[in-house]
């Protein structure tokens, strides 16, 4: 094992999930304020009312990515490969979901990346934290 790959995998997990925790405040509690819906480009108020049972849900499944980076942080003392699974799989979630949006939606390219960078670094350390 390579200790110096796996903090630098952890700090971009913990990142990851930090960024996830913000998306999950803006789209479940901040939404219709008007410069959280500008931020996700609608209109108006009314389209930000519309689609506010939407991003609430949508919200959570962010907070949940986030709380499995966290918890799988929290717990490697105790059990080593559970924490690992769990940031694993928290942070694969985040970049498949990074991917969903790449491809669904040319104008959100850049939140795609923004999203799903972060934990795929913090995989590619784990990894080879783990390999060598």
């Amino acid at each position: 094992m390579n200790t110096v790959f796996l903090a630098l995998g952890t700090i971009f997990v913990i990142l990851a999930a930090a960024f996830h925790l913000y998306v999950f405040f803006l789209e479940s509690i901040a939404w219709s304020n008007p410069r959280t819906w500008r931020v996700f480009g609608l209109p108006s108020q009314e389209h930000a009312d519309i689609t506010k049972p939407l991003a609430f849900n949508q919200g959570f499944y962010n907070l949940f990515l986030a709380l499995s980076c966290f918890v799988g942080l929290a717990i490697l003392a105790l059990d080593f490969s559970a924490g690992m699974a769990l940031m694993f799989c928290g942070s694969g979630s985040m970049v498949l979901a990074g991917v969903v949006l790449f491809f669904s939606s040319r104008t959100s390219r850049r939140s795609a990346f923004i999203q799903a960078g972060p934990p795929l670094i913090g995989i590619v350390f784990l990894a080879l934290g783990l390999l060598l």
